[in-house]
């Protein structure tokens, strides 16, 4: 860690700034098309009137991503040490009061309005399912139908209970879920794509058992397996399709991929339902492992952040492996 002397500033805006940018560049979708979807919430936002206007989440019109938000607390102040974990949930939040030095607590997994609008940033999985070959029109069908099943599951939730906590107890508190969900995404993309060996579904494990983040999951028994398939499989052409875009798409979506070429998914977790879906449609299915995966993701923001000479405290799940220091917390 750098001297106090030789840190740079980073405000808490400055930290949530950075999530947005980076799940900007490492999004499946263009700028251009990113821009075009803040363009329809600012049209959509003009023609409200009343309380459908006073109510409307302004949020939409610049962050494209409702699942990772400022969450409560000052946006301008310094920030020196962050406590980061997966869930950061009531304990963790009391945890960071307990400790008395952090200036900030991230959360990867969303909360209070950001868990509130999980199903918007779902919207995303359409493109895509589209980039890998499944008919734009099928996609948004089959998604529509999924989101609204998403939207139905979390409506009871009590949301705000985590947010209420970091009030009362005045801790800064935000949360990076899909940004974070894209680095980890396109990080496996381009290691998958680099390698000249992939042949066998053998071989795509191989891949993600040599990053650390799997390596370590191994050791609990959490690292990367087959949901569908076997290793001697050959894995035809590989489709990162559940590691981003807020949870779990459509089952029927799997047909799809097979008939559009896909040989092999790589996701982070899978549903029994899902998993029969998947085995149905012939097409083998390597889960990475949730918490690992949200550990790598959420390890590549990190590094950014001490880059800038920020602490990083991790807790709840998070394996923090940093790849400017080389240290594993």
């Amino acid at each position: 860690m750098k001297s106090s002397k030789h840190m740079k500033s980073m405000t808490f805006q400055d930290i949530f700034n950075l999530a947005i940018q980076k799940g900007i560049e490492n999004d499946f979708r263009s700028k251009h098309d990113i821009d075009r979807v803040l363009k329809r919430h600012t049209e959509e936002y003009q023609k409200l009137e009343g309380p459908d206007k006073d109510a409307y989440d302004t949020e939409k019109l610049h962050n494209p991503y409702s699942d990772t938000r400022i969450l409560n607390g000052n946006p301008k102040v310094r920030v020196r040490k962050v406590l980061v974990g997966i869930d950061m949930e009531p304990s963790e939040l009391l945890l960071a009061k307990q400790l008395g030095d952090i200036d900030l607590v991230i959360a990867h997994h969303p909360e209070g309005i950001g868990l509130a609008g999980l199903d918007e940033v779902m919207e995303y999985q359409v493109d895509i399912m589209a980039q890998y070959g499944v008919p734009v029109n099928v996609a948004q069908h089959l998604l529509h139908e999924r989101i609204e099943e998403v939207n139905r599951g979390i409506s009871p939730i009590n949301h705000n209970r985590a947010v209420d906590i970091a009030r009362m107890l005045g801790i800064n508190y935000m949360c990076v879920h899909t940004p974070t969900d894209n680095m980890v995404a396109q990080f496996l993309r381009k290691r998958l794509e680099q390698n000249n060996e992939i042949y066998y579904v053998k071989d795509v494990l191989d891949v993600l058992k040599a990053i650390p983040e799997y390596a370590q999951a191994m050791k609990h028994k959490a690292g990367p397996t087959l949901f569908a398939g076997k290793p001697s499989n050959r894995a035809g052409r590989v489709a990162l399709t559940e590691l981003t875009g807020g949870t779990e798409g459509s089952a029927e979506m799997y047909e799809r991929l097979a008939q559009a070429g896909i040989g092999t998914i790589v996701g982070m977790h899978m549903s029994e339902n899902h998993t029969k879906a998947v085995r149905k449609a012939h097409v083998n299915a390597v889960i990475a492992g949730h918490m690992s995966s949200d550990s790598l993701g959420m390890n590549l923001f990190l590094d950014e952040l001490e880059k800038q000479g920020v602490e990083i405290v991790a807790v709840s799940g998070l394996t923090r492996f940093s790849r400017v220091s080389g240290a594993q917390q």
